[in-house]
């Protein structure tokens, strides 16, 4: 089964064509950050006026540099929540528009349930049943998998998701957008044990976040600091990181002993952070366990976990009705349960 994937929730147009017995067939991504880093975060409005311009011609482009034709497509997935409503609905309404031109089924993605499955667009792929972390600007949360749609939250961020405290700090600091990655950047320069963070909830029970706290440190400590040259900068991006990505990793460790599960999923854009990497590679080897994690280009939003996303759903045999609707905001353990 051949699935185009379309991709539209916030700033980034992704789109992808997927097949379940060869794999990734191709895929383009757009991204928006230059339309919004003027503003220093994603203008709605801009963001679904972008889309719209730009999701169809990536598609005809896509489509023939795959050497393929409408006619070979067997089904459409789109992201249908949670996200931008406005770039929602430009994603949803051309794939529903093109399935029924096409005459072929469409499913609406949950957004999350196609950061958890991106892993297995990599060849040693995870198996079911595992844990996930899903880490992102919009969402941190621990689930336990056991199979495609049954999903249990085990806990989640209470405030800020922790993709957002880096894009705060980062802000803080003077660093451009997105703030993510120039804090693992400008942290590579920091000296560890200068500054020490807050690891928040780690001495309570259970596997909720807050992240509140650590940002709230990172302001005081800037201003704090008399003399914020670039070298403080760094001791301070290096001990917000260290703080950030000790607490992740001492959470997933906690929910890999309640679960008994031995296998590790860190998906959503935070999971490209190096250091969350080697962390956990560290502390699930210790546990004779396993961490799983998708390619870098594949952890920010993109068309590729869509398609592969909607076609284990088609090829499942997930019906919908022929409506365009989304979902901003859409609880994960909510979806269908396939077998």
């Amino acid at each position: 089964m051949l699935v185009l994937g379309i991709e539209t929730s916030c700033d980034e147009t992704g789109i992808a064509l997927y097949d379940t017995e060869t794999g990734l067939l191709a895929d383009a991504l757009h991204s928006q950050i230059e339309l919004h880093v003027e503003y220093g975060g994603v203008v709605p409005e801009l963001a679904s006026r972008d889309h719209i311009r730009k999701t169809l011609p990536m598609i005809r482009q896509l489509i023939a540099e795959a050497n393929i034709t409408s006619q070979d497509i067997d089904g459409i997935a789109y992201t249908a929540g949670p996200g931008l409503i406005g770039a929602l609905l430009v994603g949803a309404s051309l794939g529903r528009a093109l399935a029924m031109a096409w005459n072929v089924p469409a499913v609406g993605v949950h957004h999350m349930e196609g950061h958890l499955l991106a892993p297995m667009l990599e060849d040693n792929p995870p198996e079911f049943p595992f844990v996930a972390l899903l880490v992102s600007g919009g969402h941190t949360q621990l689930v336990e998998v056991q199979s495609l749609g049954d999903y249990s939250l085990l806990g989640e961020s209470l405030d800020d998701a922790a993709g957002e405290a880096f894009d705060k700090a980062a802000k803080m600091l003077g660093l451009p957008y997105p703030g993510g990655p120039q804090i693992a950047k400008l942290a590579q320069q920091g000296v560890a044990g200068r500054f020490t963070f807050p690891r928040p909830m780690v001495n309570r029970p259970g596997l909720d976040f807050s992240f509140s706290g650590l940002k709230t440190f990172t302001k005081n400590t800037i201003a704090d600091c008399s003399n914020l040259d670039e070298q403080t900068k760094a001791d301070i991006a290096f001990a917000f990181e260290d703080a950030a990505v000790s607490t992740l990793t001492i959470k997933c460790k906690r929910a890999l002993k309640q679960t008994g599960l031995k296998r590790l999923v860190i998906a959503g854009g935070v999971s490209a952070n190096q250091r969350l990497r080697e962390a956990l590679e560290k502390m699930t080897a210790a546990h004779q366990c396993k961490v799983f994690y998708a390619r870098p280009e594949f952890c920010t939003d993109n068309g590729a976990m869509i398609a592969l996303a909607g076609a284990l759903r088609l090829k499942a045999g997930h019906v919908e009705p022929l409506e365009v609707k989304v979902r901003p905001r859409w609880p994960l353990d909510e979806l269908q349960k396939l077998a």
